[in-house]
C-alpha cells in the first residue's frame, strides 16, 4: 500500500462485523467479485476502483465495515478520512484529475435527508450515489460535481429509506415517485453495496411507493431474481452507435445494453429507456430512426415499454469544464443554435432553438409511437 496524505490514516485492524446474516450475504457476495475491468467486448464492464476512501464515520455502520472488510485485502489503495472534505486524489491537470477521480471510490454517510425534487422524472431524488464511473464528455453534473468527480456511495441505507417512507406517508393516499440516477449510475458500485437490491425490496412493500433508477451499464444480474412487485422501473440511457462511440467513453456498447434491458423485461419489471441527450448532428434523423428500430428488434410485439427524451443541453460551466477535460471535444456547444433558459433548480442552461426542438421532437416522438404503439412516452425535453 503506498504512503498516504496526513489528513488520512490506515486503520491496523478492522472494525469489529455486523450481524451475522447479513456478513454472510456479504461474503457470497465477495466470492462473485471480480476486480478487474472488463473490456467494452466482455459480457459487462466490472468497475474496480484503484483508491477507495472511507469517510471515518462510514466505518460506524455495518456496510461500511463490511466494505473495509473487503476492500483491506484487494489491490486497490484503502484510505481513511478524517473529513468530508476528500483529497489526496493524485492529477497535475483536469485531464489527469478526472482520470484519478473516475479511479476512485469514497464510502460516506449522508447527512441531508432533505430529498430534492426530480422533475419530470418523479416526484423526488433517491440519494445512494454520487457520480459514476463512466467518462461521457457531455456528462451534465460535470457542472455540479467537485472538481475531480470522484464516485461516492452511502453506506446508511437504511436512513435513507426510513426518510423516504416519511415523505411517501406525508403524500398518501397518492403515489410517491423517487428518481436513484438524478446525480449518479448506481449499478456499477452495486456489487459493492447491494443499495439498489435493498431499495427494490423496500419499495416492493410500498403501497404508495414507487423506485426509478437509469443506467448505462449491464452489472444487473443481482436485481433479477428480487421481489420488485412491479413498483421499480429500470430504464437504460441508450443512444445511436455514434454517440456512443464518439462521447461515452468506459461504457457498454449498445447491444450489451440492450441484453441487460431484456433480461430485467424478463424478469418482470417494468422497463423502459431514456434516449439521451439527443444531439443533432449530420444524419441524426436517419441513425435515431435506426436505433430505435434495433430496440425493436430487441422486444418484437412488445407495448409495454416506456420512452423519455432528453435534447442536448449545457451550462457555460459545464461547458467550461468539458473543454478543459476533453479539450479536443467535437460536442457541438456553440451559442448561435441555442436558446437559454432557466432550470428547475435556478441555474441557466444552453437547450436547441424551438425550430430545430420541434423537427427533433417530431422525428423522434412520431416514430416511436409508429413502432410501439402500445408504449408510454413520459416526456420530451
Amino acid at each position: 500500500m503506498t504512503s498516504t496524505p496526513a489528513i488520512y490514516e490506515t486503520p491496523r485492524q478492522a472494525p469489529p462485523g455486523g450481524r451475522a446474516e447479513v456478513r454472510e450475504l456479504w461474503l457470497a457476495r465477495v466470492d462473485k467479485i471480480k476486480l478487474t475491468y472488463v473490456h467494452r467486448q466482455g459480457v459487462a464492464m466490472e468497475f474496480h476502483p484503484d483508491r477507495v476512501i472511507f469517510e471515518q464515520d462510514a466505518l460506524e455502520y455495518p456496510l461500511g465495515r463490511q466494505l473495509w472488510e473487503l476492500f483491506k485485502n484487494s489491490d486497490a489503495e484503502v484510505m481513511v478520512s478524517r473529513s468530508r472534505r476528500i483529497t489526496g486524489i493524485p492529477g497535475r491537470n483536469p485531464q489527469e484529475s478526472y482520470r484519478e477521480a473516475k479511479r476512485t471510490l469514497v464510502f460516506g454517510v449522508r447527512r441531508t435527508l432533505n430529498f430534492q425534487t426530480c422533475r419530470p422524472s418523479a416526484h423526488y431524488q433517491l440519494p445512494l450515489t454520487t457520480s459514476c464511473p463512466g467518462k461521457c464528455e457531455y456528462c451534465y453534473l460535470l457542472g455540479s460535481l467537485p472538481g475531480k468527480p470522484y464516485i461516492r456511495a452511502y453506506v446508511n441505507i437504511e436512513e435513507i429509506l426510513d426518510r423516504a417512507r416519511d415523505y411517501i406517508v406525508k403524500r398518501q393516499p397518492e403515489v410517491t415517485t423517487f428518481e436513484g440516477s438524478a446525480t449518479s449510475d448506481p449499478v456499477p458500485v452495486e456489487k459493492y453495496t447491494g443499495a439498489l437490491a435493498r431499495t427494490i425490496l423496500f419499495f416492493a412493500a410500498q403501497d404508495y411507493g414507487r423506485f426509478r433508477l437509469a443506467t448505462k451499464f449491464t452489472g444487473i444480474d443481482s436485481l433479477l431474481d428480487l421481489k420488485h412487485s412491479g413498483h421499480t422501473t429500470i430504464r437504460f440511457s441508450l443512444n445511436t452507435a455514434r454517440v456512443i462511440k464518439t462521447y461515452e467513453h468506459g461504457t457498454p456498447a449498445l447491444e450489451q445494453r440492450l441484453q441487460a434491458a431484456r433480461k430485467v423485461f424478463d424478469a418482470g419489471y417494468p422497463t423502459g429507456f431514456i434516449i439521451a441527450p439527443v444531439i443533432a448532428y449530420r444524419d441524426w434523423e436517419r441513425e435515431y430512426a435506426e436505433l430505435l428500430e434495433t430496440i425493436r428488434a430487441c422486444f418484437p410485439g412488445t407495448s409495454s415499454l416506456s420512452f423519455e427524451f432528453i435534447t442536448h443541453r449545457f451550462t457555460v460551466r459545464a461547458r467550461n469544464k468539458i473543454k478543459s477535460i476533453f479539450p479536443h471535444t467535437g460536442l457541438p456547444m456553440d451559442d448561435e443554435d441555442r436558446k437559454f433558459k432557466f432550470g428547475q433548480f435556478g441555474y441557466g442552461k444552453y437547450v436547441y432553438a424551438p425550430p430545430l426542438m420541434d423537427r427533433l421532437k417530431e422525428a423522434l416522438v412520431t416514430k416511436a409511437r409508429e413502432m410501439f404503439p402500445g408504449a408510454r412516452i413520459d416526456y420530451f425535453v
